[in-house]
């Protein structure tokens, strides 16, 4: 009589190694930084090459802090595990810049991803309002009164974009002249919500992407 085959053991899913940002890569924006020039040509109307290669920077940073949260939204990371790696970032992005001619530029992009930081961790507590309308009004308000409370408000917004909310390019475009860092958060919200788009279909890439 033949023998029955032995079961096959239920494979686990393979739990994939991401790099989402380390000391390295922002050490190496900020040497691309160092190498560009601010200054714009006499003869040209495009924007200097320091200031690409600042937004890029800045998108750099929200893309590899997004894909954390997208991987809590599939259910590959706990909410813990997504805070973790989280903070792991932070500690590299908000880290004490050098005082040198790049420091304002470097701050300027700390002050930016304030919102990006404090938006994950309230979309990831699940717990923040959702009229957009009301936010960014309450927002404009509070900025020059109490800059915690307005960033509060403003993570709340960045929360309902990582949620699929729409925001927030019609908020900002009659303050672009004199834009104030609530105005500058709004900015960084829908720089995440473009990449909330460009991450649709992010998930199972391993390695540092």
């Amino acid at each position: 009589m033949a023998k029955k085959k032995a079961p096959k053991e239920t494979e686990q899913p393979l739990k994939l190694f991401y790099i989402f940002y380390n000391q390295e890569r922002w050490d190496n924006w900020i040497a691309t930084l160092r190498e560009s020039s601010f200054e714009a040509a006499d003869d040209s109307e495009e924007m200097p090459e320091g200031y690409r290669v600042l937004y890029n920077f800045s998108m750099d940073i929200t893309l590899a802090v997004l894909k954390i949260v997208r991987l809590y939204q599939n259910q590959r990371f706990s909410k813990e595990e997504a805070l973790e790696k989280l903070n792991q970032v932070e500690a590299i992005v908000m880290s004490e810049v050098a005082e040198d001619e790049l420091e304002e530029y470097l701050e300027s992009i700390q002050l930016s991803m304030l919102v990006l930081f404090a938006s994950c961790r309230k979309f990831l507590e699940g717990e923040y309002p959702t009229d957009i309308k009301s936010l960014v009004k309450e927002g404009k308000k509070a900025i020059d009164a109490d800059m915690e409370n307005a960033l509060d408000i403003a993570a709340s917004i960045g929360a309902n974009v990582i949620n699929g909310a729409s925001c927030c390019g019609k908020y900002v475009k009659d303050t672009l002249d004199q834009p104030t860092l609530f105005d500058e958060w709004l900015i960084e919200i829908e720089s995440m919500s473009e990449a909330m788009g460009s991450l649709k279909n992010f998930d199972e890439v391993a390695g540092e992407d």
